[in-house]
């Protein structure tokens, strides 16, 4: 295949057009290289960079068409060519189109298998549409004795621009064929449909009537195609706006195929009926309860993990609160039947919630309805969802309950008109490998049942009915996918070295026994976060010495004496424990959470350092603060571990590592003096994020905002290796640790550990593999001078490639 090489004196603007022009080829690969620039922000150019994009886009000898904008660029262009070998410099044609213009239509050109010289002279036309349209002089055609001709009229909202364009002209390309095409409408010459150039001057808008041509052996077949390809659009995917005008979320990955159906369920309606007498009505709410509670409890038993399965922990909380049921027993007891008494009283809780001002606590209304109508469909015996479909699931949205009952084997995929990524029915979504994409809008659920759909879940990309090629095009990106995860397990139990020799330890973030046994199945290298606040939730009296002994006994077991990592109890915020009531906060998330409620419940943090000192005197084991700030909770938080050394005797345990979580700006900032008291440091991604960019991640109007690839991060984490990496191991366990996209600019940064979710930890193994720290250095300052999250990602897809 021809490659491409753009040259310009900026590297931004090089950034740019690269992406715009692979926005026009819908996945299919062309390889471009960039030679733009004399770093990520001087403007400039140099023929040796030059020479080595050249050498990488042809990497398979099929030749190279470079691009340029002006000046300097050209005369480096020149010289880079006298610098190459005789019989790269053969296959080479500096191309004389307008860089933007010409690089989309070259890359248009190049995915559907044109040559190096048919490239060019597409790309030097490229000038033709925006001429066109400000000028009414026609361009000269050759003209087509047509043996066969059709029309159409052009349905997409924004006419034939770019993309539906782009797919056209690659149908096109695909027959032995001469087929031409003209806008009848605004009365346009006739140009090739095979050149993307001369498509852009029909400049055919909505409710245009365009009129193809045939000449040739298959002149039939093509325009058949294209009038089969303008019914549907030309495949323009599902962009349906949001309240927000944003588009839809990728909220779990995977590709999603099958036939559209939707969870119908009967409307809870409060009858308007006399109430019994109170003993009668007060009893068929507790006989109400007690089912909810074991149906809760059987979804929770069904989850994977520990981290998951807390999400039930609240629900099932609630059926026990207090001020609820006492709500309810008043309303009865004045004569109110149970389900009125109990939909006015969570009404009354929900409308609490929602008062709030944190973001998240008032979002968890949502929780608080969703039990509140499981109780009333008992008490009133009305129909759930019906939940057995087969195919892609459309739905308003899902509840913790309603995504924990889905069968994975007949569910296909996920479709939901709002939600958020990190809404609860989503995660459990996620946690059971089912594609998601979520916040679509209203108009998904005006899709008929039966409609064949195929969406990615990575990339938000939903494409609603379909033709047989792109169902070909998500197909074979399902086998991709499934042959790479395979691969990846099975290279996940060797050592992750980087090309250039750097070895990096890939542990599992863990929050249950059966996480730790399948982290140790799946290749983790150690249990790099162990959430000691999920492996007894769901409890009302907290576990004593004895019993967490065990259990941390029972983790490391589980690695086969590989180092374990306990995180001491993370709890406030988002985390309540059952078994420590949490004063109501006016901002919960800058409140009292993290090492801050262990520090004020010292007798908790005693027990559990007593019982992690005991294992670690047997096993390798680490203890790691959460959330810490000063170096005077450190401090205090050391103190309280040498007691718990002195009360066990024999010294301080051999292989026992301190370190704390790096999760606000402050510690992050302080990092080179809080490196004078730990051993290892571990940046939690995601409240790093939501806190240096004041968007809690669990509110959707602001969660688009909470990136991990936002610059202001990525120097945080930056800052934090340059000025302590030299002392201590720095480490990431968030989100971000499990995207491969960003391994190699943590490598870059210095990063030596990542814990991921255990089933991420082949495919994070084999990108450690793919990468060159050296190279990730490079491309880390390009990150850190990057305008934004977008800029950082298009860098890194460029890297990766």
């Amino acid at each position: 295949m021809v490659g491409i090489v753009v040259v310009s004196h900026s590297h931004a603007l090089a950034e740019g057009a690269v992406a715009l022009a692979e926005e026009m080829i819908h996945g299919r690969r062309v390889r471009i290289e960039i030679a733009a620039g004399l770093d990520a922000t001087t403007f400039g150019t140099d023929a040796t960079q030059i020479v080595d994009a050249i050498r990488a886009a042809d990497d398979d000898g099929g030749g190279v068409v470079v691009l340029m904008d002006l000046g300097s660029a050209v005369l480096s262009a020149e010289l880079a060519l006298e610098l190459l070998d005789d019989d790269i410099r053969e296959r080479v044609v500096l191309c004389p189109a307008p860089l933007v213009e010409g690089l989309v239509v070259a890359a248009v050109a190049a995915a559907t298998g044109a040559g190096r010289d048919e490239i060019a002279a597409e790309a030097a036309a490229a000038l033709a549409g925006k001429q066109s349209h400000f000028d009414t002089t026609p361009l000269a055609t050759p003209t087509v004795t047509a043996e066969h001709t059709g029309v159409f009229t052009v349905t997409n909202v924004h006419g034939l621009h770019a993309r539906p364009a782009a797919r056209l002209v690659a149908q096109v390309r695909a027959f032995d064929a001469k087929v031409e095409i003209r806008n009848a409408s605004t009365g346009s010459s006739w140009v090739p449909a095979s050149s993307l150039s001369r498509v852009a001057t029909l400049d055919a808008v909505t409710g245009n009537e365009l009129e193809i041509r045939a000449d040739g052996a298959q002149a039939r077949e093509a325009i058949d195609r294209v009038l089969t390809l303008a019914a549907r659009a030309f495949d323009e995917n599902v962009t349906t706006s949001t309240a927000t005008g944003a588009l839809p979320r990728p909220a779990s990955p995977g590709i999603g195929i099958g036939a559209a159906w939707s969870a119908h369920s009967a409307r809870i309606e409060i009858p308007d009926v006399p109430a019994r007498d109170s003993h009668t009505e007060w009893t068929a709410l507790l006989d109400a309860l007690a089912v909810v509670r074991q149906d809760l409890q059987r979804a929770r038993s069904a989850t994977a993990t520990a981290a998951e399965a807390a999400i039930f922990d609240t629900h099932l909380l609630l059926l026990d609160d207090p001020d609820l049921l006492d709500d309810v027993r008043a309303r009865i007891v004045d004569g109110a039947a149970a389900a009125p008494s109990w939909s006015a009283a969570i009404t009354r809780i929900a409308g609490d919630f929602g008062a709030l001002t944190d973001s998240y606590l008032r979002a968890r209304s949502a929780d608080v309805h969703a039990v509140g109508d499981q109780v009333l469909r008992v008490l009133l015996n009305v129909a759930g969802p019906a939940l057995d479909g087969s195919g892609i699931l459309i739905a308003p949205d899902l509840t913790p309950a309603e995504a924990a009952m889905l069968d994975r084997e007949r569910v296909t995929g996920v479709l939901l008109a709002f939600s958020s990524p990190t809404a609860h029915g989503a995660i459990l979504t996620k946690a059971q490998g089912i594609p998601a994409v979520v916040d679509l809008g209203t108009s998904i659920l005006e899709v008929p049942e039966g409609t064949p759909i195929a969406f990615d879940g990575s990339t938000g990309e939903v494409v609603i009915a379909p033709s047989d090629e792109v169902l070909d095009e998500f197909r074979a990106r399902a086998a991709h996918q499934a042959d790479t995860l395979d691969q990846s397990n099975r290279r996940a139990t060797a050592p992750a070295v980087t090309r250039d020799g750097v070895t990096v330890t890939v542990g599992s973030n863990v929050g249950s026994l059966e996480d730790a046994v399948l982290g140790a199945r799946y290749g983790a290298d150690l249990a790099g976060l162990v959430r000691t606040e999920f492996l007894f939730s769901g409890r009302t009296e907290p576990p004593d010495v004895d019993e967490q002994e065990a259990l941390y006994r029972q983790l490391a077991d589980a690695f086969g004496g590989r180092r374990i990592t306990l995180r001491t109890l993370d709890a406030g915020g988002d985390k309540p424990l059952g078994y420590l009531p949490h004063s109501a906060e006016p901002n919960p998330f800058l409140g009292v959470r993290g090492i801050r409620h262990s520090l004020v419940n010292p007798g908790l943090l005693r027990d559990q350092l007593l019982a992690i000192v005991r294992v670690a005197r047997d096993l390798p084991v680490s203890v790691m603060f959460p959330m810490v700030t000063t170096v005077a909770e450190v401090v205090e938080a050391r103190g309280m571990l040498d007691d718990a050394i002195k009360a066990t005797g024999d010294g301080v345990p051999t292989g026992l590592e301190v370190g704390i979580m790096i999760e606000v700006p402050g510690a992050a900032l302080k990092s080179g003096v809080l490196a004078s008291y730990v051993d290892f440091f571990s940046i939690g991604t995601n409240d790093l994020t939501q806190y240096t960019l004041a968007a809690e991640r669990g509110n959707h109007g602001v969660a688009a905002i909470a990136d991990p690839f936002d610059p202001s991060v990525l120097r945080l984490v930056d800052y934090v290796c340059r000025t302590a990496g030299d002392r201590v191991t720095v480490g990431v366990c968030g989100e971000l640790a499990t995207d491969p996209l960003a391994t190699a600019v943590l490598c870059g940064f210095g990063i030596r550990e990542l814990s991921v979710a255990p089933r991420a930890i082949g495919g994070i193994k084999d990108a450690v593999r793919a990468t060159d720290s050296a190279l990730g250095a490079t491309v880390a300052a390009q990150c850190l001078a990057a305008e934004d999250a977008a800029q950082v990602r298009r860098l890194l897809d460029r890297a990766n490639s």
